[in-house]
């Protein structure tokens, strides 16, 4: 197997000050639950959101061919896990599709879920899921 393509990313800082992709996009982050969070930084929820939204959406579109408008949003959040201690990632991905029902969605969801990188790296986790639902603008 060759490798497509390769990246690094460093974090020194913890929950708050600035993560990095090595030679690339620097982020300022903060942690939500702190009582003096910054929210116009960013954090490891949304940054979880808007990669597997991302990825989920280009396999989509790869396998639409770009016929038409795909959407994909994900929900991320952060609970309590009592089973294992401390706090665990609940996250679901919903796909639509502009133009199809909900029925033939359900099968494009299930298609890119089974080709995405992120998916795969998410199938077997209970807290991860993707769902259908109707198109709207």
């Amino acid at each position: 197997m060759s490798t497509r393509y390769r990246t690094s990313a460093v974090n020194r800082d913890g929950g708050t000050g600035v993560s990095r992709v090595l030679g690339g996009l620097e982020v300022a982050v903060s942690n939500p639950l702190s009582a003096d969070a910054d929210l116009s930084r960013s954090n490891p929820e949304q940054l979880l959101a808007l990669a597997w939204a991302t990825c989920l959406d280009a396999t989509l579109q790869a396998i639409v061919r770009g016929a038409h408008r795909t959407s994909v949003r994900v929900d991320v959040e952060l609970r309590d896990s009592p089973e294992r201690g401390g706090f665990e990632f609940d996250v679901t991905a919903s796909v639509s599709a502009e133009g199809r029902s909900l029925e033939e969605t359900v099968g494009l969801a299930e298609a890119a879920h089974a080709r995405c990188p992120i998916s795969r790296l998410l199938e077997h986790a209970s807290t991860a899921r993707v769902r259908a639902e109707v198109w709207s603008d």
